[in-house]
């Protein structure tokens, strides 16, 4: 559509829009679809819609829990609820023996143990100051005290038991009681696995579809099995673990029965407990994981697959909720597409995780915005309770969101949670009426071509590469402390595309199709790389790209590994390295302070490490604070390593990750159409030539000298505006 065209046409302001409806408030589940420009209305997890919502001419979503809610079934059937192996200890012996209470530790009410003898034979105590097994004539199982006791101890070593225990109380439902105070009755999760709980299943979601004629979309909460979530008996440390990477609840006995007969090779308790450390997704992944990955994700897509058949004979279209029960799902594993899904919505704090959803290969994406209509966040922070301020947290997320938005397209926005909550805050409703308006427009935008985009071609380089891409193992705030996280984020909001590649894909030769390779993470992190960079082919084919021109920006302890002359395998790339005690009585080169405002005439704020020194006598310094390094370049045969200790989004910090990256690909803010001003952001539509302005900060900001505008241009707190080059007026969003 051409801008003269455009002028007249009228954008319709309802639709793209899912809200959580609620029986009993009708007239304000009503108000409220007609305030938003709702075109749906969905359920929520403990709340119904009435006739009165059903018929009153919206798209119905229904939301479904496939594992849960089959509580008379459950009961009767409790060999078939879901199951996880847990590590009980370690417990110092002082004596020749020692007993060890199996749930101390853990929420007596999310755990019973599994006492069968199937599940005894798999269990495993371990003398853990050793990491020797402890032989089966060591150790009883102590059933009516719920105990291991362990004899011929050693004293004063420490000792621990893998055990395997039913989760009796589905998480999700757990955290939603907890929250919100219900006293109704705790749902178990039962586990698809067995056949005879498919067969309860498939005639289930049959009689559930002939059930509900007036549900257009068919919601699934995930399909089977959820993220990893351990509670703990103390309040003090409520969460002993999370995970939304692990496949830690995924086992059985009868699975890994059925994995043994597939793979050819057990697994042990310990493969699962590792030490107590389980199997997070910050650590790389080994051939083991990497078969119960594929075992697991086999069995999800051919079960799932027959439920969305059902579905969809039923003339219902099937959405995937891509959080809670996803495990088994990996939209980006290659074979998302079998499952048959129509569409797929995303729960988003973050711009990195719209990028998430869009990208996933199924027709309609969805995202789900923040606040959740809950009395408290995800944090234990008050929202829509004394205290809370869900305006000022719907405002931060979407700053963040709508980064995102200009470079992606979304299809839907929606809210969670209980719409009666929203009663007494009049301007959070004011607030998202406003959201949604400028979510539609800059949806529009997208009709209009895709955005300009940089030449220069990135790529992150990981374990998981493709297979997790935009994410690490949560959202922002579980996995805030890693610098990867931050940079997702900033990339997720530039004028760049972003491709993720893991090692292998380094072997293939796929780097040549880059221009920057970014490397951020710790040492022995599946986000730095580990073991991997002890491949001398990975070393040897990124030195040759950097050589004939490639950028490597390392970020803390990129390619880090022990048992090197350099702890940084790339460290003649990067010009520095780290000191981990070895090189303490060496003399080291000072570099060279290059001044160059640039990079730095923004107010960045890097972190510093102590230990880093540079191991390259031309490396040059931009940054640095109290002698120590913020920023270095060295230039290496045509192409360059840039190095930072720590990286941290702002918009300043994102504004010089940007320059670093155009530099390299000799482009300038200016060919992007981006502002010289680190709080505005933009993104420009060449087709029509319409360029689209953000504001992310709270204080009134000026652009200076943008085209087909005389004068300045000025964007109030958080402002959004539309600008035609060659029109002098400015449209506000």
């Amino acid at each position: 559509m051409c801008a003269a065209c455009r002028k007249d046409a009228v954008i319709d302001m309802r639709g793209d829009f899912t809200l959580p409806g609620e029986s009993g408030y009708e007239k304000l589940t009503l108000e409220l679809a007609e305030k938003w420009g709702a075109d749906m209305i969905r359920d929520s997890d403990g709340t119904k819609l009435s006739d009165e919502l059903l018929n009153a001419g919206y798209g119905i979503y229904s939301t479904v829990c496939v594992i849960r809610d089959h509580n008379e079934w459950a009961k009767n059937n409790q060999d078939k609820l879901q199951q996880t192996f847990l590590m009980a200890g370690p417990v110092m012996a002082v004596e020749q023996s020692v007993r060890i209470d199996l749930l101390k530790e853990y929420f007596e009410e999310q755990f019973r143990i599994n006492e069968s003898p199937e599940s005894i034979k798999l269990w495993q105590v371990f003398d853990r100051t050793t990491e020797e097994i402890v032989s089966e004539d060591q150790w009883r199982y102590e059933a009516e005290q719920k105990t291991v006791m362990i004899e011929d101890c050693v004293p004063w070593h420490s000792y621990s038991v893998n055990f395997l225990a039913y989760r009796i109380w589905e998480e999700i439902s757990m955290y939603n009681h907890v929250t919100n105070g219900w006293e109704k009755e705790h749902l178990m999760q039962i586990d698809p696995r067995y056949e005879e709980t498919q067969r309860y299943l498939l005639d289930w979601m049959k009689k559930w579809c002939e059930e509900h004629p007036a549900t257009k979309v068919v919601r699934f909460t995930s399909m089977f099995y959820n993220f990893v979530w351990i509670w703990g008996s103390s309040e003090e440390r409520r969460n002993i673990f999370t995970d939304w990477g692990s496949y830690d609840f995924t086992v059985s006995p009868y699975a890994l029965a059925l994995f043994e007969k597939k793979f050819g090779y057990k697994l042990t308790s310990e493969d699962f407990v590792n030490q107590g450390k389980l199997h997070v997704t910050h650590m790389p992944c080994d051939g083991k994981k990497k078969d119960w990955i594929e075992f697991v994700n086999d069995f999800v897509i051919n079960f799932g697959k027959q439920l969305i058949e059902i579905v969809h004979s039923f003339g219902k279209q099937a959405y995937v909720f891509y959080d809670d029960s996803w495990v088994g799902v990996e939209p980006y594993n290659g074979r998302f597409e079998e499952f048959g899904f129509d569409g797929i919505i995303k729960c988003v704090f973050s711009g990195y995780e719209v990028r998430m959803c869009a990208g996933v290969p199924v027709k309609t994406h969805e995202i789900r915005l923040h606040p959740y209509l809950f009395p408290t966040g995800l944090g234990g922070a008050p929202t829509f309770s004394e205290g809370g301020d869900p305006t000022e947290d719907a405002k931060n997320y979407w700053l963040h969101v709508r980064r995102a938005l200009l470079w992606q397209k979304i299809d839907r926005i929606g809210l969670g949670g209980y719409l009666h909550l929203t009663q007494g805050y009049p301007d959070f409703c004011d607030y998202i009426a406003q959201t949604a308006d400028e979510f539609r427009k800059i949806k529009e935008l997208h009709a209009h071509g895709k955005p300009l985009t940089a030449k220069t071609r990135v790529a992150v380089l990981h374990s998981w590469g493709s297979m997790r891409p935009w994410t690490l193992s949560g959202h922002f705030h579980e996995s805030d402390a890693h610098d990867l996280i931050h940079i997702n984020e900033a990339l997720a909001g530039m004028p760049i595309k972003v491709d993720f590649l893991d090692f292998e894909d380094i072997r293939a030769g796929k780097l040549k199709d880059y221009e920057v390779l970014i490397n951020a993470g710790r040492s022995g992190d599946a986000w730095s790389g580990g073991a991997a960079w002890k491949d001398e082919k990975i070393v040897s084919e990124i030195t040759r790209w950097a050589y004939e021109g490639g950028t490597f920006i390392g970020v803390n302890e990129p390619s880090a590994v022990s048992g090197f002359a350099a702890f940084f395998r790339m460290a003649h790339v990067l010009g520095v390295d780290m000191d981990n005690g070895d090189y303490v009585n060496h003399g080291k080169w000072k570099g060279t302070k290059k001044e160059d405002t640039y990079f730095t005439e923004d107010n960045i704020s890097l972190s510093c490490k102590e230990d880093i020194y540079v191991c390259c006598r031309d490396t040059e310094i931009f940054l640095e604070e109290d002698g120590y390094i913020k920023l270095s370049m060295h230039q290496f045969g045509k192409g360059k390593g840039i190095y930072m200790p720590g990286f941290r989004f702002s918009a300043e910090n994102n504004r010089l990750l940007l320059k670093l990256i155009l530099s390299s690909g000799r482009e300038t803010l200016k060919d992007l159409y981006q502002d010289e001003n680190p709080y505005i952001e933009s993104a420009y539509y060449p087709t029509d030539k319409i360029r689209i302005l953000l504001n992310n900060s709270s204080n009134e900001q000026i652009i200076a000298n943008c085209p087909g505008k005389k004068g300045n241009i000025i964007l109030k707190a958080y402002e959004t505006k539309i600008m035609e080059n060659n029109v002098s007026d400015v449209k506000l969003l």
